[in-house]
């Protein structure tokens, strides 16, 4: 099931009528059926508000805590089963190629400890082997402290590096890139990590600058920075013209709500164009960190978290 186009111009009709689609879809369709749902009635922003509201009750496992505190839930086979399906055709699963042979920016987006490493490390290779990338690659992370099993992660992998997220993002280009140090450091800190923001840029050779950034979050007093937050900040940091392809490195289960977070807080604003894509799982540079099981709560969980930046997006979108 395709998602909203990420070309560039795009009227905010086509990307509705596209929401649509993919909220309509016969897969996620069969899922509200599954757990007992009717499917809403009413326009599109009636439906989706419904179908948030009926996620937040059967797939929020993570109940406000972080991604791997997230409780795991029983299903039986038929049910486990119909969700992978659902998961792979909604573009949840299968990792696809970069569409164009040339983009504008590429951005990284952070995430736990191994993704951290998987992503870097795929981009990298995306750098080496095409497509062609003339401006800025930019990391997008936080200040987010790393958790225990993160840390032992890091120590089975043998990477050393600090306390953060940022920080395993630094350590992740520095060992990809076979780099010392950043060549330029800025950044501000304002005694609290939601407040705070670094950027450390490499130059390596024959590749375009990397820009190492940790965003303070928009809402300071009730969380960290999230992806949304990451992209503004990015965007406000760099020359982001109308036009512009830009290709968006993350994990597969992640592309079609960290897509949509993309389409609201660049697209939509700035006029730029949006490829998403998810590590490619087949790369045998990244085996040395391989990614955790994904279960079917997992696969629900992030179809719930498509619904809600589907949701935030058709808000943002102009008429017409």
């Amino acid at each position: 099931m395709s998602l909203p186009t990420g070309r560039p111009g795009v009227p905010g009709a086509v990307r509705t009528d596209e929401i649509g689609r993919w909220i309509g879809s016969a897969p996620l369709r069969a899922l509200v059926d599954r757990f007992g749902g009717r499917w809403p009635a009413g326009d599109l922003a009636a439906v989706l508000a419904e179908l948030d509201a009926f996620s937040a009750r059967h797939w929020d496992f993570r109940a406000g805590r972080e991604r791997p505190d997230a409780r795991e839930p029983a299903f039986d086979p038929g049910t486990a089963r119909l969700v992978l399906d659902s998961a792979a055709a909604l573009g949840l699963v299968r990792a696809t190629p970069p569409a164009l042979p040339r983009y504008a920016h590429l951005l990284v987006l952070g995430g736990l400890a191994h993704a951290c490493l998987r992503r870097v490390g795929y981009a990298v290779h995306l750098l080496r082997t095409g497509p062609s990338v003339t401006g800025e690659v930019a990391v997008l992370g936080s200040f987010r402290p790393l958790s225990e099993p993160e840390r032992r992660m890091l120590a089975e992998a043998g990477v050393a590096c600090g306390d953060t997220e940022v920080d395993v993002l630094d350590a992740a280009v520095r060992l990809t890139l076979g780099l010392p140090a950043p060549d330029e450091e800025d950044g501000h800190d304002a005694g609290h990590p939601h407040h705070s923001w670094s950027s450390r840029t490499y130059r390596p050779a024959g590749l375009p600058p990397v820009r190492v950034l940790a965003a303070p979050s928009s809402e300071p007093d009730r969380r960290r920075a999230h992806t949304a937050d990451t992209q503004r900040f990015w965007a406000e940091h760099v020359r982001l013209c109308a036009g512009d392809p830009v290709l968006m490195v993350t994990a597969p289960i992640y592309v079609p709500f960290q897509h949509c977070d993309a389409l609201r807080t660049l697209a939509v604003p700035y006029g730029c164009g949006i490829d998403t894509v998810g590590v490619d799982p087949a790369l045998p540079a990244l085996a040395r960190v391989p990614e955790p099981t994904l279960t079917p709560g997992r696969y629900l969980q992030e179809i719930r978290s498509a619904i809600r930046s589907m949701r935030a997006l058709h808000a943002a979108l102009p008429p017409g």
